[in-house]
């Protein structure tokens, strides 16, 4: 399977934090020939082990995507939602859906006509609690016979879809793409002797608070951990060089710190673990240093008495959006990089020089 056709299947399914499940079944199913366990823990976290050496190496991707949640459904069959992470308001409005009732139903996201609004309501954007479900019911009875009720999850209708070059766009890029990486990696490390147990991850929950990483890392114990994941491209216009000087089509990005320090600091060895990698196999590599959102390894490298932990991310445009970007050499790239890490983890990892700092 190429890694377009990889991404397209993850993309074009439907998880939303604490919903998982279709992600999980395409991950068991499509890395089971490469892996000696595959086993989902009680939050829901699919684990699939590579090997039975050390070191434990952990790459970790979240699985769930940002959705919404039915809150209540009107008289007259309109569905009022909130919102499953971190949505920017304006970019709901007239967007189609999917609601995962008893059966996938499809609506669309609407609000107050603009032709009736006030001055004052058309210099604004609209809110999330303004803004309503039409599912083409006609009464609550009607939407309860869609099998549609509150807690209902609900997603956007969209479909992975090429752009020209080796540009594509689809939703849930974030973390999509970071999934189709790792499993790719293994398939990969799969025709090779790789000395050391791979631990690869599907963490649910990511984007409502690092809650899969967390508990699967704490089960795996890793002696080192990467999470794989999207950076935010600052390559287009409304950014500028100094918000983000990621670039899409330069390569996977390496963190350095995220969160201004209050996410991850990323551990001296793994950051001249990664660096050495990408130099000796001559990988294109970015580093990131960003003041904005972090990752599942800011949950990992807490776990127990702490693990040594980094992230490699594939650069994105319009995160959180149904129509995110990312190019497909970068991906490669990622790919590339994590196997030759994996594969030189004696070398780069475990040296006693490493210990110095980058």
């Amino acid at each position: 399977m190429s890694v377009y056709r990889m991404l397209k299947l993850l993309s074009d399914a439907h998880s939303v934090s604490g919903r998982e499940n279709s992600i999980r079944e395409i991950i068991s199913e499509v890395v089971g020939a490469y892996c000696d366990d595959i086993r989902t823990d009680k939050l829901g976290n699919i684990i699939c082990r590579m090997g039975s050496g050390e070191p434990r190496i952990m790459l970790a991707a979240h699985m769930d995507e940002i959705g919404l949640i039915v809150k209540h459904i009107e008289e007259n069959g309109f569905l009022r939602f909130a919102k499953m992470g971190g949505w920017f308001d304006q970019v709901l409005l007239s967007q189609r859906v999917i609601v995962h009732g008893r059966r996938k139903v499809l609506g669309v996201i609407g609000c107050k006509p603009p032709h009736v609004m006030k001055d004052e309501e058309r210099k604004v954007s609209v809110k999330h609690e303004d803004m309503f479900i039409d599912v083409g019911a006609k009464s609550d009875k009607d939407v309860k016979k869609l099998g549609i009720d509150v807690g209902t999850p609900i997603t956007l209708d969209r479909e992975l879809r090429r752009l020209s070059g080796s540009r594509i766009t689809g939703k849930a890029m974030d973390d999509r793409a970071g999934l189709a990486c790792c499993i790719s990696v293994l398939r990969k490390l799969y025709e090779e002797d790789v000395n050391a147990s791979v631990y690869v991850v599907g963490t649910v929950q990511e984007e409502v608070g690092l809650k899969g990483a967390k508990t699967s890392a704490y089960s795996i114990s890793p002696d080192v951990a990467l999470a794989v994941d999207v950076s935010i491209a600052g390559d287009h216009p409304g950014i500028t060089k100094k918000d983000s000087p990621i670039e899409l089509g330069k390569g996977p990005a390496i963190t350095v710190v995220d969160g201004s320090g209050r996410g991850l600091i990323t551990h001296p060895r793994v950051l001249k673990w990664l660096k050495s990698t990408a130099k000796r196999y001559k990988i294109p590599v970015q580093m990131d240093v960003s003041e904005g959102g972090t990752t599942d390894a800011t949950a990992i490298h807490l776990t127990k008495e702490g693990v040594p932990a980094g992230v490699v991310s594939v650069p994105a445009r319009y995160i959180h959006t149904p129509v995110e970007v990312v190019d497909l050499n970068d991906i490669k790239n990622t790919i590339e990089l994590l196997s030759k890490a994996v594969l030189d983890i004696d070398e780069w990892f475990m040296d006693e020089e490493d210990l110095l700092p980058v």
